[in-house]
């Protein structure tokens, strides 16, 4: 019967453990953390590595040169394979940013209501009937139809 017991509250536990997190909310992030290496970040890393690691294997008599020959070779043309593919993947983000950067001012633009009085220093849409910029202050008063 103890036994039982036992069994019991260690099943409890580890419901109660893996639970938990949902309980409170927590969720994994699907955003990549700044300090997260990509796939192609870390191929290239991988392969770079191993290129210095034949250097050094073959300086201290490790290897000898046929080998050495034969696997910087292979080594260098992965290397330059995934440097490729990460500069490559690098543009297509770039691309991708400037497209959000081009959507949000289109969004802007087209949340410019009729009658919001834009800053004329620095741009900023001020609501109906203000007479200076909630941004800068500069004087909205030339803007504003009297």
């Amino acid at each position: 019967m103890t036994l039982f017991l036992g069994a019991a509250m260690v099943a409890a536990a580890v419901v109660i453990f893996i639970i938990q997190p949902v309980a409170k909310g927590i969720h994994a992030s699907l955003e990549r953390a700044d300090d997260e290496l990509t796939e192609t970040e870390a191929r290239k890393r991988v392969a770079l590595l191993a290129l210095r690691d034949v250097e050094y294997d073959f300086l201290a008599g490790k290897l000898d040169e046929n080998d050495y020959r034969s696997l910087k070779g292979e080594l260098t043309a992965e290397a330059l394979a995934a440097l490729e593919a990460d500069e490559n993947a690098r543009s297509q983000v770039g691309s991708v940013g400037s497209e959000d950067v081009e959507a949000e001012i289109r969004a802007i633009r087209l949340g410019l209501h009729e009658g919001s009085v834009p800053c004329p220093d620095c741009g900023y849409v001020n609501v109906t009937g203000s007479r200076f910029c909630s941004a800068c202050g500069h004087s909205l008063q030339a803007g504003v139809a009297g």
